[in-house]
C-alpha cells in the first residue's frame, strides 16, 4: 500500500467538502443488477463448479532469462552506485536513503534473487544482512513499510533457505539463523508502536531509542497489513508476542466498533481509525491506496492457516460480495471494461489507480482458494480492465490515477462528471482518462496477470506480461538502472524521476519472472495446496497449514 497524492486527498477530505462534491451522500448507490454473477458463497459439497485444479503451464526460458537480465542490470547499478543505501538514482548514479538507510533494495531483492538462483547476488546480500544496524536510523520509521519490506523480506529469505532452497545452496545453519535473528531484532524495536490504549499501532516511529511519534490515528492498510509477517515471526520463533500484537490490532478491523460510520457497505470499511478509541473516523475507501492491502491480507491469512484464520476468510467474502453488489462499474464509452469504484460513505466515485489493479489478482486468489467462479470471473474481468489502462496510453504503461464516467449512474450527477475537453478523445477510445500520469515502477498490473495465468494457464496472460515488460524496459531503462516516469501518456514517459524503487526488485521483477519460470514450491496453486503465500511486497512466506502455532519450524 502506497498512497498516491490524489487518493490521499480523497481519503483526507473533510465531510464539509464532501457535501459540495457528491450527490446524496446518505443514499445507497444503484445495485448492478445487470451483472448476473452466480452466488459468491464458497462451494458446497453438492455443488459442482468448474475445476481450476489442473491448468497447463508453458514455461519460457528465453523470456525468463530476459527478465533475469533486467534484474541483474538493476542490481549491478544499485550495488555499484547505491549499496548499502536504500535506493538507486540511476540517472545521476547516486543514492537515496528513503527507507531509513538499512539497504531496502538489498533486502527487497533477496527473495527474488533466491527464486531466480542468482548466486552472486545472494552471496552479496547474505553477507550484508548481519551488518544492518536496526537499532539506529536518523529518519522517521514507518511501521507498515518496514514490516512489508524489511521484516517480510527477511522472513521470506529464511523460509526459502530453510525450506525448498536448502538443498540448492551451501549455507550453514549459522548463516541462515542470522537472518531470523535480524528479523527478531527489528520487530523488537518496532513493537513499541502497539503501545496504545487500543493496541492499534502508531505507524510513525523514531528509533535510538524506539518510541512512538504520537499520532492520534492510523490508516486501514497501515494497521491492517502487519498480521501475516508478525504472525509468521511468532510461528518461526515460538514467541507468541508478535502475533498477539498484530492480531489484537486487527480485531478492530475485523469487527468495527462503529459500523454505521466506518462500514458503509458490509465488509467495506473506512480509511482511518482513532488509536485511543478504536473507532473509524470516516467512511471513505476503496480497493486502492490507503486501504488496499487490508483486504488483500484477509484471504491470504486464511490461506496461511485455515485452522486459525477462518474469520479472516469470512470478512474477505463479505467485502468481496459487497464489491460485486455495489462497486462494479463500466465506462460509458467502453462498457466492456470493468473497474471497481471508490466510495465515500455510500456514494461512489468513479476513479481508480494503478495500486488498485492488484484487486484482480486478489479476487482470483480468492476464487482459487474458495473454489468460487464468481470471484474468479470478476478477478479476470478486473485484470482485463487494468490491461486497458496500459494499452490505452502512449507508452503502453498504465497511469498512477485514472477516471471514467459510469454507464448506469446519472450522467449529470456531480460524482459522475464527464472527461475534461482535452481528454474526450482519449476517453472515447480507451474508456478512461488520466488524472495522474506518473509511473512509479509499480507491480500491480503484472501481479494480477500472474494470478490470472496461474489460475487458467492461458498463454494470453504471458503475452500481456511480456508486452508490459517490453514497454517498461523501453521507457524506464536509463543510466545505471530503471527509473520512475513523469507521465506515461507523453513521449518517453515525460522524462525520468531519477529513482529506482526498492519494490521494483521485490515485485515487478519477481512477478514478471514467475510467469515464465518453471514450476516451483512458491508458485501459486489452486485451493489450499499452496506452500507459500506472497506478502504485499511479493515476498513468499511459507504457509503454516495448521502445523505451526507458536511452536517453531517443523519442516
Amino acid at each position: 500500500m502506497r498512497i498516491p497524492c490524489g487518493v490521499a486527498a480523497f481519503l483526507a477530505a473533510s465531510h464539509s467538502v464532501v457535501v459540495v462534491v457528491v450527490v446524496a451522500a446518505a443514499e445507497a448507490p444503484q445495485q448492478r443488477q445487470h451483472m448476473a454473477w452466480p452466488s459468491a458463497e464458497p462451494a458446497s459439497a453438492n455443488q459442482k463448479l468448474p475445476s481450476y485444479q489442473n491448468p497447463k503451464y508453458h514455461p519460457d526460458r528465453k523470456r525468463a532469462n530476459a527478465v533475469k537480465q533486467a534484474f541483474r542490470i538493476s542490481w549491478d547499478g544499485y550495488y555499484k552506485h547505491a549499496f548499502p543505501h536504500d535506493s538507486l538514482r540511476p540517472v545521476s548514479n547516486s543514492f537515496e536513503d528513503d527507507r531509513n538507510g538499512w539497504g531496502a533494495s538489498a533486502v527487497d531483492a533477496f527473495s527474488t534473487a533466491l527464486i531466480m538462483g542468482e548466486h552472486k547476488i545472494i552471496d552479496q546480500i547474505l553477507r550484508y544482512i548481519p551488518d544492518i544496524n536496526f537499532n539506529h536510523t536518523d529518519s522517521e520509521v514507518s511501521l507498515f513499510e518496514t514490516t512489508i519490506r524489511y521484516l517480510g523480506g527477511l522472513l521470506s529469505a529464511y523460509d526459502l533457505l530453510t525450506g525448498p532452497l536448502k538443498p540448492r545452496f551451501d549455507y550453514s545453519t549459522h548463516q541462515t539463523s542470522l537472518i531470523l535473528h535480524q528479523a527478531v531484532r527489528l520487530a523488537d524495536n518496532l513493537k513499541v508502536a502497539f503501545d496504545t490504549p487500543t493496541g492499534i499501532p502508531d505507524n510513525d516511529l523514531f528509533f535510538s531509542p524506539p518510541r512512538k511519534k504520537g499520532s492520534t490515528s492510523n490508516g486501514l492498510a497501515t494497521a491492517g497489513t502487519l498480521v501475516l509477517e508478525w504472525t509468521r515471526l511468532s510461528d518461526l520463533t515460538g514467541d507468541p508476542q508478535y502475533a498477539r500484537l498484530a492480531q489484537k490490532a486487527e480485531k478492530y478491523l475485523l469487527h468495527p466498533k462503529n459500523p454505521a460510520m466506518g462500514e458503509p457497505f458490509p465488509g467495506l470499511l473506512g480509511s482511518s481509525l482513532n488509536l485511543d478509541t478504536g473507532l473509524f473516523e470516516d467512511g471513505a475507501g476503496g480497493w486502492g491506496g490507503g486501504t488496499d492491502s487490508f483486504y488483500e491480507y484477509l484471504i491470504k491469512m486464511y490461506l496461511y492457516d485455515p485452522s486459525r484464520f477462518s474469520v479472516y476468510r469470512d470478512r474477505w467474502v463479505l467485502a468481496a460480495d459487497s464489491s460485486i453488489r455495489y462497486l462494479i462499474s463500466h465506462p460509458t464509452t467502453r462498457p466492456d471494461l470493468t473497474f471497481l469504484a471508490m466510495w465515500r460513505n455510500r456514494t461512489l466515485h468513479y476513479f481508480s489507480e494503478h495500486l488498485a489493479c492488484f484487486s484482480g489478482g486478489n479476487f482470483i486468489l480468492g476464487g482459487l482458494t474458495l473454489d468460487s467462479p464468481a470471484y474468479l470471473g470478476l478477478g479476470l474481468d478486473l485484470v482485463a480492465g487494468c490491461r486497458a489502462t496500459y494499452t490505452g496510453t502512449l507508452t503502453g504503461i498504465g497511469p498512477e490515477i485514472f477516471q471514467w464516467q459510469d454507464n448506469t449512474a446519472p450522467l449529470n450527477a456531480s460524482n459522475n462528471s464527464p472527461p475534461p475537453t482535452h481528454q474526450k478523445l482519449m476517453y472515447s477510445r480507451a474508456g478512461f482518462w488520466v488524472t495522474n500520469g506518473g509511473y512509479q515502477l509499480r507491480p500491480e498490473v503484472i501481479e494480477s496477470y500472474y494470478y490470472a495465468y496461474r489460475a487458467t494457464g492461458h498463454q494470453k496472460y504471458q503475452e500481456w506480461v511480456w508486452e508490459a515488460f517490453l514497454a517498461v524496459n523501453a521507457t524506464c531503462r536509463v543510466g545505471s538502472g530503471y527509473s520512475s516516469l513523469m507521465d506515461v501518456n507523453l513521449p518517453e514517459g515525460g522524462g525520468w524521476t531519477d529513482f529506482q524503487e526498492s519494490f521494483w526488485f521485490a515485485e515487478v521483477m519477481k512477478y514478471a519472472y514467475l510467469v515464465f519460470a518453471e514450476e516451483a514450491p512458491w508458485q501459486v496453486k489452486a485451493g489450499l495446496e499452496n506452500r507459500f503465500v506472497f506478502n504485499t511486497e511479493a515476498h513468499p512466506i511459507r504457509v503454516a497449514g495448521g502445523r505451526e502455532k507458536y511452536g517453531g519450524w517443523r519442516g
